[in-house]
């Protein structure tokens, strides 16, 4: 019985949300009459797309989703914000969704206690790192996305 709970367990883990499937889209395009913040996140995005999905990863071999924000948010737009999902939900200014900016921070509560955090970009769209797909671009105004919604916040 000891057996199969563990292959269960193990199946599970390997099939979950936390997969190692690699998201392969094609590089994000960015116009000239985008802004300097714009470009820059979209920089990060094209750097990092497809990076698999690590809980507590900072690197290019696996990163969660508040570590992608936090390095993007240091290297591309030279700010020091929290590390963690919580500790950024606390921080900055609130904002309406219909008020974001690129930059913004947008957070979702996926799960019963599971928080999740991207970088809006504009367009409706942000970028994040997905626990089943890396890091990659997603709509906000998909039905996923709009049940999940929770809060914005500014740096």
């Amino acid at each position: 019985m000891m057996i199969r709970l563990v292959f269960i367990l193990v199946l599970l883990n390997t099939l979950g949300a936390c997969g190692q499937k690699k998201y392969s889209a094609p590089p994000a395009n960015i116009s000239s009459s985008d802004s300097p913040t714009v470009k820059k996140l979209y920089a990060h995005y094209n750097e990092w797309r497809g990076v698999k999905y690590h809980e507590g990863g900072l690197s290019k071999t696996g990163v969660d989703c508040s570590g992608f924000v936090h390095i993007a948010y240091k290297q591309k737009l030279h700010k020091n914000i929290p590390r963690t999902t919580q500790l950024m939900s606390e921080s900055g200014k609130q904002v309406k969704m219909k008020s974001l900016r690129p930059g913004d921070l947008v957070f979702f509560k996926t799960g019963f206690k599971v928080r999740h955090v991207g970088i809006y970009v504009g367009k409706g769209e942000f970028i994040h790192a997905s626990s089943s797909r890396g890091v990659m671009k997603s709509r906000l105004n998909t039905p996923y996305w709009v049940d999940a919604y929770w809060m914005s916040r500014r740096y």
